[in-house]
């Protein structure tokens, strides 16, 4: 958790020619520690060698590289969609579906809150699409391994 890291971390990615297609930073439970969860794509040896120099930079403690389903992984999601005395009803049908919470309501519109991994998030945004997202913010995915820790 200092200054600079993120920003070498990221010229490391875009040096070795990886777009961040999402990228997550929080503190953890640790003092002074925060956690980075990136989400990329491209050529698996690039990203071996990526990986690698990522794990001799000082800053960095630990790097994991997970696939598939040795992880758990999730999304936060909030979007302001157009809503009004006779849509509100469907769209709250909806959340009620995808588990997503409504969080703020005014008279033209809601604010809800929706959880999930990436297939998730996009069937909930598709199906609401249709009303009018005015607004959105996702946080990108964050991660953990599956099974014991090795801490």
């Amino acid at each position: 958790n200092k200054f600079g890291v993120l920003a070498r971390i990221a010229g490391l990615f875009s040096g070795r020619g990886f777009n961040i297609d999402t990228l997550n930073v929080a503190p953890t439970h640790i003092d002074g520690r925060s956690r980075i969860t990136a989400t990329l794509n491209g050529d698996e040896k690039a990203l071996d060698q990526c990986i690698k120099q990522l794990d001799k930079l000082v800053d960095v403690i630990a790097v994991e590289n997970y696939h598939g389903e040795e992880a758990v992984g999730r999304e936060l999601v909030l979007l302001k969609v157009e809503a009004d005395s006779k849509t509100r009803p469907e769209i709250t049908q909806i959340c009620d579906v995808f588990r997503g919470k409504i969080i703020d309501v005014s008279p033209h519109n809601l604010i809800i809150e929706v959880t999930g991994n990436k297939n998730k998030i996009k069937a909930f945004l598709d199906l609401l699409e249709s009303f009018g997202v005015s607004e959105l913010a996702r946080t990108g995915v964050v991660s953990l391994r599956r099974g014991a820790s090795e801490n």
